[in-house]
């Protein structure tokens, strides 16, 4: 049998983390004398309990190590734990339990979509909590996608192991210290971002509250109408700029803040990243401007580039509805909700090392078509691949696709349209935020739908965060032998 005290010792606390987090809210609406604060509360109350018996009950008599089988437990059982104690709030302010299930695996899966509205008239307790669950579940993919995930070898993440030179011993000590940098720097990047838009004219609380969303790349605003309430294009850029430092590998930073800034311009994912961003933005920006004679390059430029960004990033922003601008843009930002930004950031979908191992995988087999005995070495970022990346990189996209197919004809069975089904089974694996068509769309919001679709809806999220492999082997029954 699987030993799975130490992940219950390790969601003990995770569960106190979670009561501590709900103390801000609860005091910001204590300020403000809403009468919500007892609701963050009483959740971080039961939270905190559950959290302490959880730990007693599970004593380990020194630093507990993962095994394999373990670490994908936690994982998945450590975004549900969240996901049930943060969802109290949300029941608490009139949400049912679907709905607020729904919000709050949305928030802490980084994707964004929502089943509120009225937000510009809501307590800002509750739009606090909505960011900070943004914001700790960002921390939270990037420490799982820099930390554990190459180890797991998911969708070829192996590529990505930190070549360290410590010993046995000293490994919990060095993993302590890249989890600190790597904190140091979300919270650096987190701050900044707040700066800068508080200076450009943002409120003090939306600038809180959306540079959590951006860092994260998560998406949810304070406003019905998202970042296209902010009509200064000076902060239409700067979001531009903060999408993309959260959807760029954290690691480059913490390696920039070592004096290695030559890594963050040199590295192979993020040229074809800002080069794929760039590429589209302007070719967007011509065709925008063909259909309309009134528009300006610059205008054109800075809404394309954004809504561009969101999407490609999975932040999910939107500052006007995208869908009307015909056909083909609702052609192309179905296309982009499949791209995503970097591994080892907080944005989720297919990410762009993947296209890049499988164009080199493609190109090394046509030439073994006309060249059979010829030997074609795969490198990437200086290195030479090793035989199982490819294959972990196809066993994901076969994966990821049949998912997006499955979840696609199961929210058909339960009534939606085919445009709503099948964007909303895409943007909720790759954790994008706003679908297509009227009802999920980018001026839409989820809440309209059935509840059995929106309980799919949300296994989606989790596996698309898992990046569904990690999800899978819980449906093998060799994994669960001893």
């Amino acid at each position: 049998m699987l030993d799975l005290r130490v992940v219950a010792h390790i969601l003990g606390w995770v569960m106190i983390s979670v009561a501590v987090t709900l103390l801000l809210p609860a005091g910001l609406d204590w300020v403000r004398a809403d009468a919500d604060w007892p609701a963050f509360v009483v959740a971080a109350v039961i939270s905190a309990l559950f959290g302490a018996l959880m730990i007693l009950a599970n004593t380990m008599p020194e630093r507990p190590d993962l095994s394999l089988r373990q670490a994908f437990v936690l994982i998945a059982s450590g975004w549900l734990t969240v996901c049930v104690f943060g969802s109290i709030p949300f029941m608490a302010y009139g949400l049912s339990v679907t709905d607020a299930v729904f919000e709050t695996m949305s928030g802490i899966t980084t994707t964004g979509s929502t089943v509120l509205t009225g937000l510009d008239a809501m307590p800002e307790g509750i739009l606090l909590w909505r960011a900070l669950l943004h914001w700790i579940g960002g921390i939270g993919i990037i420490a799982i996608a820099v930390m554990i995930l190459p180890y797991l070898r998911v969708g070829g993440m192996q590529i990505y192991k930190m070549e360290t030179s410590v010993h046995e011993g000293e490994a919990a000590s060095f993993t302590s210290r890249i989890l600190l940098r790597l904190s140091v720097v979300y919270i650096g990047l987190t701050i900044l971002c707040f700066a800068v838009y508080w200076v450009l004219g943002m409120g003090f609380f939306d600038a809180v509250t959306h540079s959590m969303a951006t860092i994260s790349t998560g998406g949810y605003s304070t406003h019905d109408s998202s970042f296209g309430h902010f009509e200064s294009l000076w902060l239409h850029w700067a979001a531009i700029v903060f999408m993309i430092c959260g959807a760029i590998p954290f690691i480059l930073f913490v390696r920039a803040t070592q004096g290695n800034l030559r890594g963050l311009v040199k590295d192979e994912q993020v040229r074809g990243f800002l080069g794929f961003l760039a590429v589209f933005s302007i070719l967007t920006a011509l065709w925008l401007m063909s259909r309309d004679d009134g528009l300006g390059f610059g205008r054109a430029l800075t809404l394309t580039a954004f809504n561009i960004t969101a999407i490609v990033t999975t932040t999910g922003f939107a500052t006007t509805d995208y869908t009307l601008w015909g056909n083909g843009a609702v052609g192309l930002f179905l296309l982009l909700m499949f791209v995503g930004g970097c591994s080892g950031s907080t944005s989720g979908s297919i990410k762009i090392y993947r296209y890049q191992v499988l164009w080199l995988f493609v190109r090394a087999h046509l030439k073994r078509l006309f060249s059979p005995r010829r030997i074609v070495v795969l490198r990437y970022n200086g290195a030479t691949l090793g035989e199982d990346v490819p294959l972990s990189v196809l066993a994901f996209l076969a994966v990821f696709i049949a998912t997006i197919a499955i979840f696609t004809v199961v929210l058909t069975f339960l009534g939606l349209d085919l445009v709503t089904a099948y964007s909303a089974a895409v943007t909720a694996i790759s954790n994008v935020g706003p679908g297509l068509g009227p009802i999920i769309g980018p001026s839409g919001t989820f809440q309209s739908l059935p509840d059995p679709a929106k309980w799919v809806l949300v296994v989606a999220m989790l596996a698309g965060r898992l990046e569904v492999l990690a999800l899978l082997v819980f449906f093998d029954r060799d994994f669960w032998r001893a």
